[in-house]
This record gives structure tokens, sequence and C-alpha cells, in this order.
């Protein structure tokens, strides 16, 4: 029994039907919002009650979905007042 790999697959399949939802909701957060790193739509997502806390992880993985689906552009980097290193601005894409 691989232990690791069946507990990232219970934890896939929990997430896997809120994922179509979180998608559509960071795309208004940044429609709302305008630019923002993946930790700020994270403490978003928690402040309007979407998410039980303000995890980066809760934001990043359905970022890189939308980028991949050119749905929003990475714009630019800045320094994150939470870790003080180098991160992505995201922002909807322009059409």
């Amino acid at each position: 029994m691989d232990i690791p790999k069946e507990n990232r697959r219970k934890s896939y399949n929990a997430v896997l039907p809120s994922v179509p939802r979180r998608k559509t909701i960071i795309l208004n957060i940044l429609q709302d919002c305008g630019e923002m790193t993946a930790q700020e739509v994270a403490d978003e997502l928690h402040r309007r009650g979407h998410t039980p806390s303000n995890e980066r992880n809760l934001a990043a993985p359905r970022l890189t979905e939308l980028w991949d689906a050119g749905k929003v552009a990475v714009i630019g980097k800045k320094m994150c007042g939470k870790t003080g290193r180098s991160v992505t601005v995201w922002a909807m894409r322009k059409e």
C-alpha cells in the first residue's frame, strides 16, 4: 500500500468538486480588485467567506489553471509582505 499516494488521491478527490466554483470566484475577485498576488487572492477568498483560512495554496493552484486556460495573465512581480520573497502578480487577461 502506498499511503502517500492514497492520501493525495483522497485529498484531490475531496477538493475536485470545488475547483470550478473557486476559479469563478477568483476571476470575480480579480475583476473587482485588479492586480493581485496569490496570497492577496487567498486573503480575499477568506475575507469573503469562501475558504476556511487565507492559506495561499487555496488560490495558487487555481491561478495556475486559469493562466493555462488563458483567463488570467502574469503582469509582473513584487515582494510579498508575508514572506519577503518575490511573487507573481496576476490580473484578468485583456481580450
